[in-house]
């Protein structure tokens, strides 16, 4: 009988050598995609989630939140027409944050996997939704 791990995510744990100091917001973001990083870094530093290696993920999860919100903004600002273009680019930017997010613990899922959300206060939680 043979043992496979196909379709099963291992389970996250916090890092040794996590950041303990969130770092600067990168310069090229939009303002959607700084808004998000100042959300989400202080959780992630807490949490001791991320490290040096990771960053590059989580800017790129952050450029995704970006384009959504602002291909959302913009929608809403020009008469609420959906351009089937645009969509399809919010779409795929949607679809990638989610996937990047859960590898990060920015889903309650993924959170539950890593257990930082165990005994938790949403209170001071920047993730929570309210």
């Amino acid at each position: 009988m043979s043992i496979h791990n196909r379709g099963i995510k291992p389970k996250p744990a916090k890092s040794t050598d996590a950041l303990t100091k969130a770092p600067p917001v990168p310069d090229y973001f939009s303002p959607y995609a700084k808004e998000e990083w100042k959300r989400i870094m202080p959780r992630l530093i807490k949490d001791r989630i991320i490290t040096k290696a990771d960053l590059a993920g989580l800017e790129n999860y952050c450029v995704m939140i970006g384009t959504v919100k602002e291909i959302e903004t913009n929608r809403t600002l020009n008469s609420r027409d959906i351009d089937p273009k645009l969509f399809g680019v919010q779409n795929r930017a949607a679809q990638t944050a989610r996937q990047l997010a859960a590898e990060y613990g920015l889903s309650p899922t993924s959170r539950a996997r890593i257990g930082s959300n165990a005994t938790d206060d949403d209170d001071d939680n920047p993730l929570a939704v309210r």
